[in-house]
């Protein structure tokens, strides 16, 4: 697990978001968001991420992100990725996006993440 991933999101409504895990020892690493609208307010800044191994090749990664809306609101939450490695550099699942803000219900979609060279 540990090393860089590009992971690709598609939610059920549609919307797709990518961001890079780096995938450190002890359970630990960091999410960056991978969206051109970023470029707007500056680069992203990397947020804390946790991972942890299960049975097989279950593998699961959470942590904290703020994906961009249109051109200057925010929709801050919490993604959780459950998957499996399909090969050493492929992992599929589900994702969940759980908002910190409102009312409104989690976001479910399913996920790609392959290694990025040289991880």
């Amino acid at each position: 697990m540990i090393g860089s991933w590009k992971v690709d999101i598609t939610f059920t409504n549609g919307e797709s978001r990518s961001l890079r895990f780096d995938a450190q020892g002890a359970g630990k690493g960091t999410f960056l968001l991978l969206d051109p609208r970023l470029n707007v307010w500056g680069p992203a800044k990397p947020s804390e991420a946790k991972w942890t191994g299960g049975e097989g090749n279950s593998v699961t990664f959470s942590g904290p992100v703020e994906f961009m809306l249109g051109n200057v609101g925010r929709d801050a939450g919490t993604l959780v990725f459950k998957g499996k490695f399909e090969t050493a550099d492929l992992i599929t699942g589900e994702v969940e996006f759980s908002p910190l803000v409102g009312e409104r219900p989690s976001k479910h979609g399913t996920f790609k993440a392959v290694r990025a060279g040289g991880g």
